[in-house]
């Protein structure tokens, strides 16, 4: 491999790869694997771009009696040292479906595009009509399965085509199924998941289940879907998750692996600055393991450093979970980004009705899609749950993190607020922070509203935490900004502390009108709040490293509603 090796940057057919000579490291042990292996059907879930759809190409061209006689793609490839297996490709006949593209924001239409996926299939083999091989009502049958069929039609038309196929060829069927949950977490955005659900359990139940024309199969997706939603009669379904020791160097590239590639191209020196980047993912026991598309895109882009696997595609469900998550989801997050960890109990079965009320529940997500890994895991309970401590995975996905918050102040006038706010702030004027403030709460609660129908009283809890998160962001080239942390007598609500301490540093204490505690006005509140800084002596920890008492500010916030008032 030479510095000339093309790089097919998003290259998912094996066979166009190999005929072109283009940069490829050789996973077909993937193929040896699973074969001995010998279960029924297997799911294998790994992040996005980690080379699922590249794998299930190369599965397809091995096996697939469409590629018989194409030992060549194969020839100086692990699995073509094996006699055993030479004899092998070529021999079956193969179905290699993807639900990639099923992306739709109505269940009628995700239905349609399912329909329009089986009738590629069919129309692909309509070689099967010829030659007498289906009788007459199967012929009529075929001839139905076209985009935008009655859906109850599609339930079966994988089932079928198997059954044609192993008729034609006196052989069993693999089917090879990517990206299986594409449409689900689509239907989950789009609020039509019951509908989804009901369709895709009928579904694979007659593709992977009862088919007795069916050899084997291999389904691979970003995570797994709780048995409970779709998989509820799989009972010959083979889990291999992020966490299994399985499989676990076949997606992704090992540290050995990319080393190897960089050297062979002249890249040898970024070493350590590739591995600040890009390293960080663990699948098993295994460690050091690289996302194939950011080192394939650095390789490609001569050296240069860029977020590239986070800028890939869009993170709405990301998004969409952080943005309205509650409140300690956004401190958690908090934490993230300032590079710190948290621990957190981890079901792999993802359970999307559970997303919206359970931050479990989002880590878990978060964990098998890639944005976070392990550094721990601890057995604990009487139930022997898996504790896990996680942290952000590496450098491109805090970026990625980082561009997310600093995009929910973007919206409208709201990034011209907030930056003004920040100014007025840094300049101790107090009354442009009061009128910047307000109509930052006043056009960004909804943003950050984590439920159907929320109080006002709540509002400003779920408003702080994704205001903090934005100075986090923003003004980590120069300050330090914390949360929730212990000083003198308690636990102080924001401080943000210069890099240089010359500069000045704050501490933010916001308190919810409360008519319990004698609060008639926000005027009350704020004085309440005020109180609370000087009573539990917040400042303690700053002056402890020498910030200069003159130099430090307390402020209160005090909210009502959608009201805020700053002292």
């Amino acid at each position: 491999m030479g510095s000339r090796t093309i790089v097919n940057l998003g290259g998912q057919r094996f066979d166009r790869i190999r005929e072109q000579g283009a940069f490829y490291i050789d996973k077909t042990g993937f193929i040896k694997e699973w074969w001995e292996d010998g279960s029924d059907v297997t799911l294998i879930t790994r992040p996005r771009r980690f080379g699922k759809t590249l794998n299930m190409s190369m599965t397809a061209c091995f096996f697939s009696n469409q590629y018989a006689n194409r030992g060549d793609l194969f020839e100086g490839l692990e699995v073509w040292n094996d006699e055993r297996y030479r004899q092998l490709q070529g021999t079956y006949p193969v179905i290699f479906l993807s639900f990639a593209g099923v992306k739709a924001a109505r269940y009628a239409d995700m239905e349609y595009l399912l329909t329009e996926t089986f009738a590629k299939l069919y129309e692909q083999n309509r070689y099967l009509l010829k030659g007498g091989l289906l009788s007459e009502n199967e012929v009529e049958y075929y001839n139905r399965i076209k985009p935008g069929m009655d859906g109850t039609a599609a339930f079966g038309a994988v089932n079928s085509m198997c059954e044609f196929m192993h008729r034609y060829y006196k052989k069993e069927v693999i089917i090879l199924l990517d990206e299986y949950d594409t449409p689900m977490q689509e239907a989950w955005l789009g609020d039509y998941w019951d509908e989804a659900v009901k369709f895709f359990r009928i579904f694979f139940d007659n593709t992977f289940k009862t088919n007795p024309h069916l050899y084997r199969g291999i389904i691979t997706g970003i995570a797994r879907i709780s048995k409970e939603s779709i998989f509820s009669d799989l009972n010959n379904l083979k889990v291999m998750t992020t966490t299994s020791n399985q499989y676990a160097t076949s997606f992704g590239f090992t540290e050995q692996e990319v080393f190897q590639a960089l050297d062979d191209m002249g890249l040898g020196s970024e070493k350590e600055n590739v591995r600040r980047w890009y390293d960080g993912f663990t699948f098993g026991k295994h460690t050091d393991i690289y996302n194939p598309w950011s080192i394939s895109s650095f390789i490609e882009n001569n050296g240069e450093y860029a977020a590239y696997w986070t800028n890939t595609s869009s993170n709405s469900l990301v998004n969409s979970l952080i943005q309205r998550g509650n409140i300690s989801v956004k401190q958690i997050m908090e934490t993230l980004i300032t590079g710190g960890s948290f621990t957190a109990v981890i079901d792999e079965q993802i359970v999307f009705t559970q997303l919206d009320g359970n931050g479990n529940a989002i880590w878990s997500l978060l964990l098998a899609t890639g944005y976070l890994k392990v550094l721990e895991v601890d057995i604990v309970g009487i139930r022997k749950d898996k504790l896990y401590t996680l942290t952000l995975t590496n450098l491109e996905v805090k970026i990625m993190f980082e561009n997310m918050v600093d995009r929910w102040f973007q919206q409208g006038e709201t990034d011209a607020y907030y930056n003004e706010f920040i100014n007025a702030l840094l300049n101790d004027n107090v009354r442009k922070m009061n009128t910047f403030m307000n109509k930052v709460a006043l056009e960004t609660f909804s943003s950050f509203d984590s439920g159907n129908k929320p109080s006002d009283e709540t509002h400003p809890e779920r408003f702080y935490h994704g205001f903090v998160l934005g100075m986090v962001v923003n003004l980590a080239s120069r300050y330090k900004v914390i949360s929730n942390r212990e000083s003198g007598y308690g636990r102080y609500d924001v401080m943000i502390k210069p890099l240089d301490r010359s500069d000045k540093a704050f501490i933010f204490e916001f308190k919810v009108m409360d008519a319990d505690d004698d609060e008639d006005t926000l005027e009350d509140t704020l004085a309440n709040a005020l109180a609370q800084i000087e009573e539990k002596q917040y400042e303690t920890a700053l002056i402890a490293e020498g910030f200069a008492p003159e130099r430090i500010r307390k402020y209160g916030f005090a909210f009502k509603g959608k009201k805020c008032l700053i002292g």
